[in-house]
């Protein structure tokens, strides 16, 4: 159970810090925290790894949203797509309505929640609003990655075989996904 601890606390570290520090694969390390989970057996872990995945997320989404707060409109107007006005009232609008939303759909597209958090500051989301808008986000972000280890991990006999084919997932994610978005936004220029 100590390992079990300590990967917990280890996997609450590296989401925390990755939502802080974007590069740093978060999702990968759900998935890989819930692939070995499998195979602990225990259906425990598996409840402990997502709720320690979404913890770490909510935490690390609430420093960076202080920062963007603090950061204000020098550090959004830095941002192209928020420099356009018209781009910026639609943001503002669809975070008026559908605060919930925009940022469960920011935290499950990669690439996604920086500039919504960015933009959220910048158009005065109130905290309160993003301290309840966010949990949810966060609790169905780390669900979904560790239903994604989960399945490496019940396909696979040995647990390393399912960390990896779950990283593998995910990267084939997160690059098919930013071939899209580019794909879009080259139409959308043209």
């Amino acid at each position: 159970m100590i390992s079990t601890l300590e990967t917990i606390g280890w996997l609450f570290a590296v989401v925390c810090f990755g939502a802080i520090v974007p590069i740093v694969p978060t999702g990968a390390a759900v998935s890989s925290a819930a692939a070995l989970a499998f195979h602990d057996g225990e259906p425990i872990t598996m409840v402990l790894v997502v709720a320690s995945g979404a913890a770490g997320a909510y935490v690390g989404d609430l420093a960076m949203y202080a920062m963007c707060r603090l950061g204000g409109e020098q550090l959004a107007r830095r941002l192209r797509w928020l420099r356009d006005e018209e781009r910026l009232a639609s943001v503002k609008e669809r975070l008026k309505q559908h605060q919930i939303q925009v940022l469960l759909l920011s935290r499950l597209i990669p690439g996604g929640r920086v500039p919504v958090l960015l933009a959220a500051a910048f158009v005065g989301l109130p905290w309160r609003t993003f301290v309840v808008a966010n949990l949810p986000a966060c609790a169905l972000w780390s669900t979904v990655y560790a239903a994604i280890g989960l399945a490496g991990g019940s396909i696979f006999p040995e647990a390393w075989q399912g960390v990896v084919a779950a990283v593998v997932l995910i990267l084939i994610v997160n690059q098919t996904m930013s071939w899209w978005n580019k794909r879009r936004e080259a139409r959308l220029s043209t």
